[in-house]
């Protein structure tokens, strides 16, 4: 006697991961997911692998993430997998003062973000 589960918000041959508070502004860590929507999994570790980008880093441990929950929770198969969807939101802003000339202050803001990545499961005969 107990409260109906929720259904899955994903399709069956869909697994996700999101990483919270990373500390970039939204922007910079939107340009790298840019960077795999819609590659293949492999291709897209292998961009993130390369990049100059100081957030790529934390980008790649959310993939692989993704990775590995569409792997062992959902039983997909990882040669398969597309990033279906990567996308960033905004987090915390922590605002700091910064001393200026003549006893003034500037102001200082460091912004954090948030960054969701779904994988989806393709089969390969359907693949472009």
């Amino acid at each position: 006697m107990g409260k109906a589960s929720t259904p899955r918000a994903l399709a069956e041959n869909e697994a996700k991961a999101v990483a919270r508070m990373i500390r970039v502004s939204p922007q910079k860590l939107n340009l790298v997911a840019q960077l795999i929507r819609g590659k293949k999994v492999s291709r897209a570790l292998a961009d993130l692998e390369f990049s100059r980008k100081r957030i790529a880093a934390d980008v790649k441990k959310c993939l692989e993430s993704a990775i590995a929950n569409a792997e062992n929770n959902h039983d997909l198969d990882v040669d398969d997998l597309v990033v279906s969807q990567a996308f960033v939101g905004k987090a915390l802003v922590m605002k700091r003062f910064h001393a200026r000339a003549r006893g003034r202050a500037g102001r200082v803001e460091k912004p954090f973000s948030n960054l969701t990545i779904i994988v989806r499961e393709v089969p390969a005969s359907a693949e472009a």
